[in-house]
């Protein structure tokens, strides 16, 4: 398993020169819970707020903006 930051054309790249069998995305999926369609659709990343990791409430974890449809 591969993480900590690997993008979605990097990860498809190690991947594809058996570097690993899988990618991991903790923080992107944090900040975009959207990940699998944002990296489908080749869009821009909600940045992450570390700040607000482990904390005591919602915030940074489900207030990023969604993707808009299209």
């Amino acid at each position: 398993m591969l993480n900590a930051g690997i993008g979605a054309r990097h990860g498809a790249r190690l991947i594809a020169e058996g570097a690993g069998d899988l990618v991991a995305f903790g923080r992107d999926y944090i900040a975009n819970p959207d990940l699998a369609e944002r990296m489908r659709r080749d869009a821009p990343l909600n940045e992450p707020r570390p700040e607000y990791f482990y904390g005591s409430s919602v915030t940074g974890y489900t207030d990023y903006p969604p993707l808009p449809q299209s």
